[in-house]
């Protein structure tokens, strides 16, 4: 029995329809395929091992072998400077951690931009950006797709975003280790409405935020068994009566989003107003409008 190393060639890595086999051939021979006109987000990370990740699986893996999507890494730690490849300094008039340097930032996102295809606009993943919404999910989907930037430690030298105008985008109010987990809600919750990803693109119609649920949350799902550790479905659902069960529906969500999302329902209640519940907190009435605009007609 021979101790002779094996050659057998590695296991095929794919993040799409093409594959790549590993080597060592530098990283910008080793690009991850991909498809062209398909929706695209390019990453600039400090972990590129990390993507596609949760991406990876279930709905979105699909997509992205099919070729629906194309995702492409650009690690940052290959445009550090000097033997050890750094990409962060201290921070300027001192404090505690470090900062990713501008220099450094500024190479990879010029690799990142480089190649055929459209521009994409650039977003970093940040706690103090602009929330991430499903509008802003929706705008994003339909457009060529994103360069996605992960930031680490405390953070990023302003200059190379004040450079490259980079919008800063949040997906909460708490601060994580890194922008990546980040960066993955952000394509996860853009993927999904690309055309063909989901298997029912009726199902977008109705779940929370979206136009069709009029930017409410969504009222609460149910399913067999009818009974459950002493728990109905809720009757008006096993009805029939499809009237009664989407004012049902509409109610809930109603209900949930005052309940849960008082900014919601403020945004909601100041662009869709019923005008008989408006007369009456007014005081008016159709009747007493009637009266009030008689008694302003001039006497014969």
């Amino acid at each position: 029995m021979s101790d002779a190393p094996s050659h057998k060639s590695p296991s095929p890595k794919s993040h799409g329809r093409l594959t790549a086999r590993p080597s060592l051939r530098p990283r910008e021979l080793m690009a991850e395929p991909q498809v062209a006109g398909a929706w695209t987000a390019r990453i600039v990370t400090l972990f590129p091992e990390a993507f596609p990740g949760i991406l990876g699986l279930s709905l979105t893996g699909k997509a992205l072998a099919q070729g629906l999507w194309n995702l492409r890494t650009i690690g940052l730690r290959d445009f550090g400077m000097g033997r050890h490849r750094n990409v962060d300094d201290t921070p300027a008039g001192g404090g505690a951690g470090m900062v990713i340097r501008a220099d450094v930032l500024d190479a990879a996102l010029t690799e990142a931009q480089a190649g055929p295809g459209p521009t994409l606009p650039v977003l970093y993943m940040s706690p103090r950006g602009r929330p991430l919404t499903q509008a802003r999910a929706r705008a994003l989907a339909q457009g060529p797709g994103v360069t996605l930037i992960c930031g680490r430690f405390e953070g990023i030298d302003q200059r190379v975003l004040d450079k490259h105008a980079i919008e800063e985008i949040s997906i909460g109010d708490y601060v994580l280790t890194g922008g990546e987990i980040a960066a993955q809600v952000l394509i996860d919750a853009t993927v999904r409405l690309i055309p063909r990803v989901l298997g029912n693109h009726d199902s977008l119609a109705e779940e929370s935020f979206s136009i069709g649920n009029r930017g409410l949350l969504e009222a609460p799902q149910f399913t067999k068994p009818a009974l459950w550790d002493g728990r109905e479905i809720p009757p008006v659902l096993l009805s029939g009566n499809h009237a009664a069960i989407a004012a049902w529906r509409s109610g809930e969500a109603e209900r949930l989003t005052q309940e849960r999302r008082p900014d919601l329902w403020r945004a909601y209640a100041e662009t869709h107003v019923d005008p008989a519940k408006d007369r009456q907190r007014s005081g008016a009435s159709d009747q007493s409008r009637m009266y009030r605009e008689h008694d302003k007609e001039p006497k014969r």
